[in-house]
């Protein structure tokens, strides 16, 4: 197993960590995880980047990595923005209709 060193704190919201990044590419699934160590739990609104080279994995296959990741958390305003603008957008779909008949 690797390990990887934690990056110095950039600031008060943003740190790097280390992270698992999963991947399968299979005829039942196509998906991509990423597990953060620590049980650092990503909130709304926080960005989270990871680096490191562009993963391929071929088809039939999965894998399992190690990369480094760069967390920004998010602050109260933009939470609270990100939560509002989620709310109009649920709204929109209560917007359909399941009637029988044309609106004239």
């Amino acid at each position: 197993m690797t390990t990887i060193d934690l990056e110095p704190a950039q600031s008060a919201r943003e740190f790097s960590l280390p992270c698992t990044i999963i991947v399968n590419h299979t005829w039942e699934s196509l998906e991509a995880h990423v597990e953060l160590d620590g049980g650092v739990q990503p909130e709304i609104g926080d960005k989270i980047t990871v680096h490191g080279p562009r993963i391929t994995v071929p088809f039939g296959e999965s894998a399992r990595l190690r990369r480094l990741a760069t967390v920004r958390k998010s602050g109260p305003i933009e939470r609270l923005w990100i939560r509002i603008a989620a709310f109009f957008e649920l709204t929109e779909l209560y917007e359909v209709s399941f009637s029988t008949g044309r609106i004239k």
